[in-house]
């Protein structure tokens, strides 16, 4: 850019003192500057934003750090709210009722669960899920920060109010065990803490000795957590969350949807092949 500018100059600085005789606009070294400047400003317009993309084959590592050293509270569908012990979690944040969408109680009591769901009904949704101090939406419109602070915001954007963190996928880690859950609720107790879910403050004291993270019984027993632990945590993509029980239940479930899609195709082309003509001997 610094070559480009100076040859410019040059020419201009030669055109104007090497023909006496030119009609030249630019006869006086402060019309050079002027139109000099005006060149630069233009060459400033046209040059392009440098993009740096990633060469990791696991890019959604590199994007998403690990959240560490979290405190972590277990919650569950129908259970007790955290601001009001005397009040049952029949709704989340984004569903009015989340209860019926599940499909009934989630009893955290171990007697009453079997292979991480319980065991009077099967989930209408992933077992394994969580929440976040932090919801894109208010009032059925995005929050003025949520397309800036949610790097995934224009890809699964299908709306106004449509949320864009509901469902999305993320690691929780406690030791050597990492187990995968979906995004369902927002808290502990905050719903607009995005410094910390998506950048790099940390959680806000509150009385459940500062959580930042809840989680569910499945998530609960599949790590062997105690009510009140600590985990770290990281958002992962739909492509890197691996085989696991986590894929096995949920109409939320992007596993499961997947599979059922591939179950319909199945049948679709087995009925166009029983139903073709048999071709003449």
């Amino acid at each position: 850019m610094k070559k480009l500018l100076a040859v410019c100059f040059t020419l201009i600085m030669a055109g104007a003192k090497g023909d006496e005789q030119s009609t030249s606009p630019y006869a006086t070294e402060s019309d050079v500057a002027k139109y000099a400047a005006k060149l630069r400003e233009q060459a400033l317009l046209k040059i392009e934003p440098q993009v740096f993309a990633p060469t990791s084959s696991h890019p959604a590592i590199l994007r998403f750090p690990w959240k560490t050293n979290i405190v972590t509270m277990v919650f569950w569908i129908g259970g007790p709210k955290e601001t009001d012990m005397v009040s049952v979690r029949t709704a989340s944040a984004w569903d009015p009722n989340w209860v019926g969408s599940y499909g009934g109680f989630d009893n955290p009591d171990s007697s009453a669960r079997y292979n991480y769901i319980p065991v009077a009904f099967i989930p209408h949704q992933n077992p394994f899920y969580c929440a976040l101090p932090y919801n894109d939406v208010t009032h059925g419109q995005f929050k003025p920060e949520a397309p800036l602070v949610i790097s995934w915001f224009k890809q699964l954007y299908t709306g106004a109010g449509q949320s864009v963190c509901k469902d999305h996928w993320v690691a929780i880690r406690k030791g050597n065990h990492t187990c995968y859950a979906q995004w369902e609720d927002c808290g502990p107790f905050l719903t607009d803490h995005f410094q910390y879910v998506f950048q790099d403050e940390r959680p806000k004291p509150n009385a459940n000795h500062g959580a930042g993270l809840g989680v569910s019984p499945a998530v609960r027993d599949y790590l062997e957590l105690a009510q009140i632990d600590v985990t770290d945590w990281q958002f992962v993509e739909v492509r890197d969350v691996p085989p696991g029980p986590w894929r096995s239940y949920g109409e939320n479930n992007h596993f499961v949807i997947a599979r059922r899609q591939t179950e319909q195709r199945l049948k679709e082309r087995q009925g166009k092949q029983e139903n073709s003509p048999e071709p003449k001997k």
